[in-house]
């Protein structure tokens, strides 16, 4: 990756190698290294008058700050985002962003919208949406409402890490740690699915909470080893990392 984006830098491609590189240090828990390779990709996107891809960006960066735990830097992105473009994608994403930050109304509002002007989209309407709409569910503790939502994107799944992880996550708040892990196993057994995707490592951490669930302390140990070593050189100030050190310490 690295040869690659030395041999963009001063190129035309720099601009569209710059995103993947941005997501990439989110992934591996650089976060503000990740935050300042988007704001550089953006400005350069907004000086090249590419007006969607930037809110495509802003939206983007809002989910991936709200599954980290910074949800005031997640919904702000998002709002942003929305003011720069009403696009399908950049609604779509800023939809989960908000449902994560707990937004729920306005999530709402643009999964109502989107619903009415895109009724025959397959992927909006059986991953996309039914995904936001589960987040809103968990926000409110009712992850059978949540489960129930997400059936309908199985046959699409694999394809699209959202989903699977939502339904992981309402298996946890409905206390059932083995579908839960399954479901976060199913994330790590697919990582070309997403292979910058920060919810890969954040599996791992998930996968770890629910083995503690089901009282497999050992098998809780390793998977949380496996965090720590792919975010080995995190920011050591992201409430994720702080939390999930917090949690190992008790394990040990």
């Amino acid at each position: 990756m690295q040869r690659e984006i030395a041999w963009a830098t001063g190129k035309q491609q720099e601009l569209f190698m710059l995103f993947p590189q941005g997501i990439a240090d989110y992934a591996m828990g650089r976060v503000h290294r990740g935050h300042e390779t988007m704001t550089r990709a953006i400005a350069m996107a907004e000086k090249a008058g590419l007006k969607a891809m930037v809110a495509d960006a802003r939206a983007g960066m809002s989910v991936v700050e709200a599954a980290l735990g910074n949800m005031q830097e997640a919904h702000n992105g998002a709002i942003e985002a929305l003011a720069s473009s009403d696009n399908r994608n950049t609604k779509t994403t800023c939809a989960v962003a908000l449902a994560l930050a707990g937004d729920t109304s306005r999530a709402q509002k643009l999964i109502e919208d989107l619903a009415n002007d895109f009724p025959l989209d397959t992927l909006l309407n059986n991953v996309a949406l039914p995904t936001a709409r589960a987040i809103i569910e968990l926000q409110r503790k009712n992850p059978t409402q949540a489960i129930e939502l997400l059936e309908a994107a199985r046959p699409y799944e694999v394809s699209d890490y959202g989903p699977i992880y939502a339904r992981g996550e309402a298996y946890m708040q409905a206390h059932d740690g083995a579908k839960a892990a399954a479901e976060f196993q199913k994330i790590l057994d697919h990582r070309g699915v997403g292979p910058l995707d920060p919810s890969y490592a954040l599996a791992q951490l998930a996968l770890g909470r629910a083995l503690v669930l089901q009282g497999q302390t050992a098998k809780a140990r390793t998977a949380y080893q496996d965090f720590l070593a792919t975010w080995k050189d995190a920011d050591p100030d992201i409430p994720v990392l702080k939390q999930a050190k917090e949690e190992y310490g008790k394990l040990k």
